[in-house]
């Protein structure tokens, strides 16, 4: 893992998108100058940031960030990006409630003048917990801190989450509910069940993955409970920190009207998989930080709310990353990146966990 390269995420050219990117702000802001375009090292397996400054006396913004949908010539991640719908979500929270998102300001549904829409935001400055290599391995910023920093980073973040879902006002989420039958929670599985159908099409299907929705049927709760916004992407990885403070959230490609749960889950699983692969790997990772229990706990103590039915939704979690992770591999296939074994469970980064979730032995 040390020394695989990264997966292959865009064809474009970040010298092309800054001359392109000045085209288009010269039609809004006459004068304006981008400078210091680039893109940074930690840009996404999905959507692509841009970061750029402006130039201009009349400008709302001057350090920005530009959210850009996926490149259509890449084998995306997902089969559609709704950049509009984001950019709506973001103004959302902004307006509703105090979680630190950043400040979005202009919206292009137009592909024409970068190759796909997008939309610019305020830049906020600080540090994220890092992906590749992981936060749980050594040699980075939160593995180093000491353990009362790292509880204070904790301890910060599951607020954004409690707070996300207490000060939303639920009904403006409803126009995030997938389109189907059902319940909230049964809608958003569905959509997962179509994901999977189209990242398989015409390729070999998991049974791994198979097996993990035939699980959830049996492990369905029997109160889903209310549903609320979901930031959707709810981990640390996509927050920046001053020091150990959040600063802001990142990242709302996946925001969805669900259980409160369905984000816990997503929290609870995605430091899951660094960890286990960290131990994997012969390293300790961080055993302590952002455990199942603490977690909950402290969610329970800010909310009001004790969560339930929790091992269904980290089996959810870990189902759902599953199937981004199987799409990933076939992504990297596609680019001649890696071999198709004969077989596919193997390309998912974390079926021994998974499998082990759909047996009931993982926790």
């Amino acid at each position: 893992m040390a020394t695989a390269p990264r997966p292959r995420t865009s064809t474009r050219e970040p010298e092309e998108l800054g001359r392109r990117l000045a085209a288009w702000l010269d039609v809004r802001l006459p004068g304006a100058r981008v400078t210091n375009v680039s893109v940074p090292g930690s840009n996404g397996m999905s959507s692509e940031t841009l970061l750029f400054d402006i130039e201009h006396p009349d400008t709302p913004l001057r350090a920005c960030a530009l959210r850009l949908a996926a490149d259509p010539a890449a084998y995306t991640v997902f089969p559609t990006y709704d950049m509009p719908r984001q950019h709506r979500v973001m103004s959302l929270v902004g307006k509703h409630t105090d979680v630190p998102v950043p400040r979005v300001q202009w919206l292009e549904a137009d592909p024409g003048p970068l190759g796909a829409p997008f939309f610019v935001m305020a830049r906020a400055e600080g540090r994220v917990p890092p992906d590749v290599m992981p936060y749980t391995y050594e040699g980075n910023w939160l593995h180093a801190a000491t353990d009362a920093e790292r509880a204070a980073l904790q301890e910060e973040s599951i607020s954004l989450l409690a707070r996300l879902h207490d000060q939303f006002p639920s009904k403006e989420a409803e126009f995030l509910l997938h389109d189907g039958e059902g319940t909230p929670l049964r809608r958003h599985v569905d959509a997962q069940r179509a994901y999977y159908s189209w990242v398989v099409g015409g390729l070999a299907p998991s049974p791994l993955i198979e097996r993990a929705f035939a699980r959830l049927e049996e492990l369905w709760p029997q109160d889903e409970g209310p549903a609320v916004l979901n930031w959707g992407d709810a981990r640390i990885g996509n927050v920046i920190y001053d020091g150990f403070t959040p600063v802001a959230v990142l990242d709302w490609e996946m925001a969805a009207y669900a259980p409160r749960e369905v984000d816990l889950g997503w929290t609870v699983y995605l430091h899951r998989f660094f960890q286990d692969l960290t131990v994997g790997f012969g390293q300790p990772g961080l055993p302590d930080f952002l455990r199942r229990e603490d977690l909950e706990r402290r969610y329970a103590e800010l909310t009001g709310h004790t969560p339930r039915d929790m091992e269904f939704h980290t089996l959810y979690a870990a189902l759902r990353h599953g199937i981004v992770m199987l799409r990933i591999a076939y992504r990297q296939a596609h680019f001649g990146e890696v071999e198709v074994p004969a077989d596919p469970d193997s390309l998912i980064l974390h079926h021994a966990t998974l499998a082990a979730m759909v047996q009931g032995t993982y926790w």
